[in-house]
């Protein structure tokens, strides 16, 4: 956050006099001078205002520019205006400075895309321009040693207000530019996630508009906004935030990029996430479909991931398992039927042993290793399981289908009936 101070001492080089009240102080530093001064320094405003333009057009690189009119009449505007509100304080001390053309000033200086330096070796510039002409007239001027140490102090508490006012115009047009910016972006998410899907011209538009490179491919996150409190998510700045959804969620460019996988990991520790499949920018919405029911099986516990976020590519199998429950259900009605008369515990022992024996080979010291059970105890079991189910184990498409249920049952409990 930009303080008064902050800006005082970036823009003009100079922090605050201690040990006294700067209005007084002001005060006592315009009064200093001879009001008639004032009147002596009128005529010559207009040398001076040109030699401050000659120096800083010379000195500095952003403020040349002898071919652009518009901008030469900008920075004389600014010059004189400078030049006349301080002769009009020492006339009058107790006038109050006008900011407008100098917040004007700072908010064309966050329009150009620059950051107040430039504007503070303008400033620095000018008054050396201005106390080099007030030493060279002091002695026409009637002007004694004090009377020009008080106004050559009085030129820095001027250029500390300019410099506010003028840091005031920059943060508010950089304000109203993040402002802006942050609409487009929420209008570029809504286009990529809406339900028809927008042209690709209209989202390369927007996404220019929006100073977003079109990724080759994105990535949908969706976020549980009952665990990540109120501390935002802290990402890359090409990352769509959308916490204010009705279901917070994020759009990553090129998700599969380098470091991309540790930046989500860092940026979203605290919140509970699922990220989905990475897919061609046009297919966003699908993505964040899947990242959302992923993040739903996450939440009653068929899913589980140690490093915090779940990735959709590392459970594509469960997820389509899940895609039907009802289906999955009537299978396993079907397929764990010859389980049905045993006794809960039985069942549970004869389920697993028939996974690991499904995924993991058919020998039964591999099955047993998995299971970490005795050989002897994998054969007895297996030997029931064929009793069970007879021919059924040699058919591949039944061993397919017993596998689906069987991973479903040991995610959920499925009960058999």
């Amino acid at each position: 956050m930009r303080t008064k101070e902050h800006t005082r001492v970036a823009t003009t080089g100079f922090g605050p006099r201690k040990g006294r009240s700067q209005d007084l102080s002001d005060q006592r530093l315009w009064r200093s001078t001879p009001s008639d001064v004032a009147k002596l320094l009128r005529p010559g405003l207009s040398a001076v205002a040109d030699q401050v333009i000659e120096e800083i057009t010379q000195r500095i690189p952003e403020y040349s520019r002898p071919s652009d009119e518009i901008y030469v009449k900008a920075v004389r505007l600014a010059v004189d205006e400078a030049l006349r509100q301080f002769v009009d304080r020492i006339e009058t001390p107790n006038r109050p400075l006008d900011p407008e053309v100098f917040r004007t000033i700072g908010r064309g200086e966050a329009n150009e895309g620059r950051n107040l330096d430039p504007l503070q070796t303008a400033m620095r510039l000018g008054a050396r321009v201005a106390w080099r002409r007030l030493t060279e007239q002091s002695e026409r001027l009637g002007l004694t040693p004090q009377h020009l140490y008080d106004l050559g102090e009085a030129i820095f508490v001027y250029l500390d207000q300019l410099a506010d006012a003028a840091a005031e115009g920059f943060d508010e047009a950089r304000a109203r530019a993040a402002g802006e910016m942050e609409r487009r972006r929420h209008r570029l998410m809504d286009l990529l996630l809406s339900h028809s899907p927008a042209s690709p011209d209209a989202i390369a538009d927007l996404a220019k508009a929006a100073g977003w490179r079109l990724p080759k491919t994105v990535a949908g996150v969706a976020l549980d906004e009952h665990t990540g409190g109120y501390r935002p998510p802290s990402l890359p700045p090409d990352v769509l935030v959308g916490l204010d959804r009705p279901s917070p969620c994020l759009i990553v460019p090129d998700p599969s990029g380098p470091g991309q996988a540790q930046t989500l990991e860092t940026g979203l520790r605290g919140w509970k996430a699922a990220v989905g499949p990475a897919v061609p920018l046009s297919a966003a919405a699908t993505s964040l479909r899947w990242a959302r029911e992923a993040l739903e099986l996450n939440r009653r516990g068929v899913l589980t991931e140690d490093r915090g976020l779940v990735r959709c590519s590392d459970h594509m199998a469960t997820l389509i398992v899940f895609k039907d429950e009802n289906l999955v259900n009537a299978l396993a009605e079907v397929r764990l039927a010859p389980l049905s008369h045993l006794r809960p515990s039985q069942q549970d022992r004869l389920a697993e042993t028939l996974l690991a024996w499904l995924r993991h080979g058919r020998g039964a010291g591999e099955v047993a290793a998995r299971l970490h059970v005795h050989p002897q105890t994998v054969r007895y079991r297996l030997r029931q399981l064929e009793e069970l189910y007879g021919d059924q184990l040699a058919d591949p498409d039944i061993r397919f289908e017993l596998e689906i249920v069987l991973r479903a049952r040991r995610s959920t409990g499925l009960a058999l009936s």
